[in-house]
């Protein structure tokens, strides 16, 4: 396919500007979806790490969503003509707590469009910088990488075996958790997000029209899963960075894991595995004590 890099890159500096309120109720959800045993989250209670993809959520109109549940292309994002859009990793910065109860804005910017020529076809990466504020100021600061790629040729392709693509897990994991990806659980995170992205819930859609053999798991919800582990393991500590990376999809058709071994009190070495053993998704993180 031919892509048009020059016409695409001219929405690199394009901003977008979104408020809302770190309301409690989506930080109970997500609480509960995550398995957890949390108390109410109360007026001026931190949102947990990954809980601002809470906020800021799309409000597509029905009739503006594409065939596939995603809004359509060539507003605040570049119109790259490629049918699949995945979470490709990002790089966050947790510099001061947002509190519940605070009236919030995000400052969005597109800052890069590449091109590079995949395995299976050409391969667009966006990187989005996102600044959210509260009362206080910036509060963090991430870079969202995102990655389109086009449909498959020749009908679905089986899943490679594993350690093929990925490589072997980094050792014996000291901290790990077993999650079973559900149609529940990928629904509820889904509700939570207002993603209505038809590889999260609609077996029929994802086998015959992508080319996956089963339901996806969200990239953020994998991500989200390894941030909640530190918590579980290192309940004192405040994460301050947390750089993930996405290596291959994990799929509903068995438990996954997320692992990671603490490194020298102030940070971690984080990884997901799929139901196969393969490193789906690879994190460090940093923590802040006290």
């Amino acid at each position: 396919m031919s892509l048009d890099l020059d016409n695409l890159r001219q929405w690199i500096g394009r901003t977008e500007d979104t408020d809302d309120i770190a309301s409690a109720a989506p930080v109970a959800c997500l609480a509960a979806t995550l398995d957890r045993d949390d108390l109410e989250p109360r007026p001026s209670d931190p949102v947990p790490p990954g809980g601002h993809w809470l906020y800021f959520l799309p409000r597509t109109r029905q009739s503006d969503l594409d065939e596939n549940g995603h809004a359509k292309k060539g507003e605040f994002l570049p119109p790259v003509p490629l049918e699949r859009r995945m979470w490709a990793g990002g790089r966050i910065r947790f510099t001061a707590p947002l509190l519940i109860g605070d009236a919030i804005t995000r400052h969005s910017e597109v800052v890069d469009v590449t091109v590079k020529d995949g395995k299976s076809g050409p391969l667009v990466f966006v990187v989005v910088r996102h600044q959210v504020s509260g009362p206080g100021g910036v509060a963090i600061e991430e870079e969202h990488d995102i990655v389109y790629r086009g449909a498959p040729i020749g009908g679905p392709a089986k899943p490679p075996p594993p350690g093929k693509l990925t490589g072997k897990p980094p050792g014996e994991a000291q901290w790990k958790r077993r999650i079973e990806p559900d149609p529940v659980l990928l629904f509820r995170y889904s509700a939570l997000i207002f993603n209505g992205h038809r590889i999260h819930y609609d077996r029929d859609y994802v086998k015959g029209e992508e080319g996956y053999p089963g339901l996806i798991v969200h990239g953020p919800l994998i991500a989200t899963l390894l941030m909640d582990l530190c918590r579980r393991e290192n309940p004192e500590a405040r994460l301050s960075r947390f750089d993930y990376r996405a290596k291959s999809p994990i799929f509903d058709l068995g438990p996954f894991t997320v692992c990671g071994n603490p490194q020298d009190g102030d940070g971690a070495s984080l990884w997901a595995l799929d139901h196969e053993g393969r490193v789906a998704m690879t994190a460090e993180a940093e923590f802040a004590n006290g």
